[in-house]
């Protein structure tokens, strides 16, 4: 009785401060008969994986008009796709979603399935993201938990096993308030709730729903969960990246390999990244090596790039690489470790867009 009471309290607090969100229904839309679609929340969910909302919106926005359905999404061009996703980061995550909606267009006529099974089977889509379209999209009755459920459960039943230890327990505490009746609501209503009140730094305990239950409020606890494991710290890798531009305008750049971090992204010609990688210039010129280095962090590494820049003369063949316009290069569609890397070189190479 307990469980639904709670369930009932989150969905009266959500059906007045749900966060309007451009993939998101309203409540009063849903409870009107509207249905999410789930291309859209699809879209989101893969977009939303470690990536902040508000980091998220205007790629969304840019993406659905694009490409209004998964069959719009299907046809596109693999660099278009790629060149939109560029600031996203996480890059496999843009393949993935090429491979998923060509998937859902070629073997379910442009449908998402409705089971978590069927959604399971598509390229890219984890247990995870699952449940959040089957909840959301199809309002079944499966647990959604992310960092933001993770936190509101640590705190609600006052559970100090740090995470990632804590994932099972998170997840059957999250499981057993989640309600039949509109489960796609209760999902939606958890992750507002951490957002928005539950946050991780300062809890505003006194405007919670839930703050009669809350077993960490109730102790003094909530602001020191959820604990966590210390982190390994993170190794640095070294690497090289040559920036030529010819005497036309023109500048040289590949196309990284499919697999593999950047994946499929247009980008500088380099080394590889380690200890002490050895490099080799894509072309004959007259290198010269910056004294900045461009550095970015990756999941689970640091990244530090010296850079090279140089002036080829028309007719240099590259050893490496492809020569793309003045016209056709466009900065904001490298990944960001690639921008880092062109805006140490752009003065040196007179750029002016």
């Amino acid at each position: 009785m307990r469980y639904f009471a709670e369930a009932e309290s989150l969905l009266a607090w959500y059906d007045t401060h749900a966060r309007d969100l451009p993939w998101r229904i309203s409540p009063a839309a849903r409870a009107a008969g509207a249905h999410p679609d789930p291309y859209r929340i699809w879209l989101s969910e893969v977009m939303l994986q470690q990536t902040t909302v508000a980091a998220v919106k205007s790629y969304f926005l840019r993406f659905t008009t694009l490409w209004p359905t998964v069959a719009d999404l299907a046809a596109a061009e693999d660099a278009q796709v790629m060149g939109e996703w560029a600031g996203l980061g996480y890059y496999a995550r843009a393949r993935n979603l090429l491979k998923c909606a060509r998937v859902v267009v070629r073997d379910h006529g442009g449908r998402f399935p409705d089971t978590l099974d069927g959604l399971r089977a598509l390229p890219g889509i984890g247990p995870y993201t699952a449940a959040a379209i089957a909840a959301i999209a199809h309002d079944q009755p499966h647990v959604v938990v992310d960092g933001n459920v993770e936190r509101v459960m640590a705190r609600l039943y006052d559970i100090h096993t740090p995470l990632p230890t804590a994932k099972r327990a998170l997840t059957e505490a999250a499981a057993r308030l989640t309600p039949r009746l509109r489960p796609g609501d209760y999902a939606q209503a958890v992750m507002d709730l951490g957002a928005t009140i539950c946050t991780p730094k300062s809890p505003a305990c006194g405007l919670c729903p839930w703050r009669a239950p809350c077993a960490a409020r109730a102790a003094g606890t909530a602001q020191h969960l959820p604990r966590k494991l210390p982190k390994t710290p993170k190794p640095v890798r070294h690497g090289h990246a040559y920036v030529a531009r010819r005497a036309d305008g023109a500048w040289l750049l590949e196309r990284r390999p499919d697999s593999g971090l950047l994946g499929g992204m247009l980008g500088w010609p380099g080394s590889d990244w380690g200890e002490s990688p050895l490099h080799t210039p894509p072309i004959a010129a007259d290198w010269q090596q910056l004294e900045a280095e461009a550095r970015h962090t990756f999941t689970h590494f640091h990244l530090r790039l010296t850079v090279h820049v140089a002036f080829v003369p028309d007719g240099v063949p590259p050893e490496r690489g492809m020569f793309l316009s003045d016209a056709a290069f466009r900065p904001t569609e490298l990944p960001t470790l690639m921008r880092k890397v062109f805006d140490l070189a752009r003065a040196a190479l007179n750029y002016t867009p």
